[in-house]
C-alpha cells in the first residue's frame, strides 16, 4: 500500500482494467490473494469476494503495510541516502498518513476496541509500540539487504494482464529491480518464513508472480525473492518458461473450478488448521452457522462474481 505515489511507477505495465460486467458469472482477475483463498476454502473466497464481508484489521497486517510503505518512501530517497536512520524517520509520518487514510486501522492497534463499532482513538502507547516494532523489522531488513545497490524499475506496481479467453491475472508487486543478472522481483514478508507444512503456498506466490511478469512484460525474470524480515531468511526461486506455462495451466484449472462453483453458487467450506484464524466461522455451515443470500439474488443464491 501507498499514499505518497512513487517516482518509479510505470503505468505501462499495466495492461488494462477489467469492464464492471461482460455478462460472464465471473467478472474480473485472479490475483495471488484471491486464488489463495479457493484452495484454502471456497467458502472463504465467496465471503471476501463475492459477499465482501468486512474483517476487523489486524495488528500483523497493519504493521506489515506500515514497514511496507516504510521502504516504498526510502526508495524515493538518493540511493546514498537510504540508511537505517532514513527508514527510522519516515516511520512517524507513514504511521500518520496511514491511519488518515484508513481510519477503520485504528481497530488493528487498538485490539481491545468493541467491533464493528466506532472507531477508537488510537492511544500513545499503541502508536509507540507499533512504530517500534516496525523499526526492529527495518533494521532486519538492512541486514538483509543493502538498499543503496538496488536499482528499482517500479515499486508497489500493479501487474495486470490479459490472456486468452478474458481470463485476467492481477497482482501488486512490491519491487522490479534491474539487476546485471536480469530482472528480479522483490516482495517482503514482516512474518516469519514458513515451515515445510507452508512452503508450497509461498511458492505459489512466487509462482504467480513470475508468471504476471513475464506475461505482462515479455520479460522472463532471472529472480524472484521473498524477503522475510521476521527472522531474516530468504525464499529465492529462479523460473523458467517451462516451469511458467505448466504454472499457467494449474491457473487455468483453477479458475474453471471457480467459475463452476459460481454457475452453481456452490461454494462449501474446508475445515484446517487456519479456520481458527477466520473472521467468519459464525456463517460458516461448518461451525453451525449460515452464509448470508448471495448478493443480487436474496432468495435463491446468485452466481454472479466479481474477483479483485
Amino acid at each position: 500500500m501507498s499514499i505518497s505515489p512513487p517516482a518509479t511507477r510505470d503505468p505501462g505495465i499495466r495492461v488494462r482494467e477489467v469492464s464492471e460486467n461482460r455478462g460472464h458469472p465471473v467478472l474480473g482477475a485472479l490475483s495471488p490473494s484471491r486464488a489463495g483463498d479457493f484452495l484454502q476454502c471456497p467458502l472463504l473466497y465467496r465471503f471476501r469476494t463475492i459477499d465482501r464481508l468486512p474483517e476487523r484489521p489486524g495488528l500483523a497486517a497493519f504493521r506489515g503495510t506500515l514497514v511496507h510503505e516504510v521502504l516504498d518512501r526510502l526508495f524515493d530517497l538518493e540511493p546514498q541516502a537510504r540508511d537505517l536512520a532514513a527508514a527510522t524517520a519516515l516511520t512517524e509520518p507513514a504511521l500518520a498518513d496511514l491511519l488518515a487514510a484508513e481510519p477503520e486501522a485504528a481497530f488493528a492497534l487498538e485490539e481491545d476496541a468493541a467491533w464493528p463499532g466506532p472507531v477508537p482513538e488510537v492511544s500513545e502507547d499503541s502508536r509507540t509500540a507499533v512504530l517500534a516494532q516496525a523499526r526492529a523489522l527495518l533494521e532486519a531488513y538492512f541486514v538483509m539487504e543493502d538498499p543503496t545497490q538496488v536499482v528499482p524499475e517500479q515499486r508497489e506496481q500493479l501487474v495486470e494482464v490479459v490472456l486468452e479467453d478474458e481470463f485476467v491475472l492481477r497482482g501488486y508487486v512490491d519491487r522490479l529491480d534491474s539487476t546485471a543478472a536480469g530482472l528480479r522481483v522483490v516482495d517482503y514478508k514482516t512474518g516469519r518464513s514458513p515451515g515445510p507444512m507452508w512452503e508450497q503456498s509461498a511458492m505459489f506466490q512466487l509462482r504467480f508472480y513470475a508468471l504476471i511478469v513475464h506475461r505482462a512484460t515479455g520479460r522472463l525474470p532471472h529472480r524472484l525473492q521473498l524477503l522475510y524480515l521476521g527472522n531474516g531468511e530468504v525464499l529465492t526461486y529462479h523460473p523458467d518458461a517451462e516451469d511458467l506455462d505448466r504454472f499457467e495451466r494449474k491457473l487455468r484449472a483453477l479458475w474453471t473450478a471457480i467459475t463452476r462453483a459460481a454457475d452453481r453458487s456452490d461454494w462449501r467450506p474446508n475445515q484446517s488448521k487456519k479456520c481458527q484464524w477466520c473472521s467468519h466461522q459464525a456463517l460458516c455451515p461448518a461451525f453451525g452457522g449460515t452464509p448470508p443470500p448471495l448478493p443480487g439474488q436474496p432468495d435463491s443464491g446468485s452466481s454472479l462474481t466479481v474477483v479483485q
